[in-house]
């Protein structure tokens, strides 16, 4: 019963008609995760290569709003317990990296206080943990859809929070990782007594969410 509630999860996708709000169905096991795998990839890829500029980002935002509908959908999901309700924070959390690096990145590009050598960097770290991300996905998925590692309940439990846990670590890094690029920009905008644009750019402490 466990597996099979854990199967029409990953299996969910979200329909949109005429009606104002959305409605569930259930499709082929591992779609919906697979969906969410292929676009992580595709935006780390992406990121790769961007360019240093609003415009060159223009695809990694295309491409991660293309996908939010998934993460917008599963969150609707409500009464999952147990392994159940860790795969759909797996998938969240795969959700809130990607949003902190896509938000936050955009905004780094319109500051002044960054070179374009440093938001290359930037942006391939942020590619690097985004493969992370993707890869302990595409193992979630393997695990729920099918039998090819021949698991008992309890060893497919235990698999589940150790991808629950490395993804709950990566979205930590992530955000750390966007406090310490900003807070270079603090540190240069205080120097050149200009610390007011930046907080207009990045937002007080309380609206942060990374």
């Amino acid at each position: 019963m466990r597996t099979r509630i854990l199967m029409l999860l990953m299996g969910t996708v979200l329909l949109f008609s005429g009606k104002a709000h959305a409605q569930w169905v259930v499709t082929d096991p591992g779609n919906f995760a697979g969906n969410i795998v292929n676009s992580v990839k595709e935006i780390a890829t992406a990121s790769k290569t961007v360019k240093n500029t609003l415009d060159g980002f223009k695809e990694v935002e295309k491409l991660y709003n293309d996908t939010k509908k998934y993460y917008d959908a599963l969150k609707k999901v409500n009464n999952l317990i147990g392994d159940a309700y860790k795969v759909k924070e797996c998938i969240l959390m795969v959700g809130d990296i990607s949003e902190i690096y896509v938000t936050s990145y955009k905004k780094m590009l319109s500051d002044k206080n960054f070179r374009p050598s440093e938001l290359a960097a930037m942006a391939s770290g942020y590619a690097k943990l985004l493969e992370q991300s993707g890869e302990s996905l595409k193992e979630l998925k393997s695990i729920v859809k099918s039998n090819v590692f021949s698991m008992n309940d309890h060893e497919r439990m235990q698999a589940i929070d150790r991808i629950y846990t490395t993804l709950r670590e990566n979205r930590s890094l992530v955000s750390y990782y966007t406090r310490k690029n900003i807070s270079v920009s603090y540190v240069r905008a205080r120097e050149k007594n200009d610390l007011a644009s930046v907080k207009a750019l990045y937002g007080n402490t309380a609206s942060r969410y990374w």
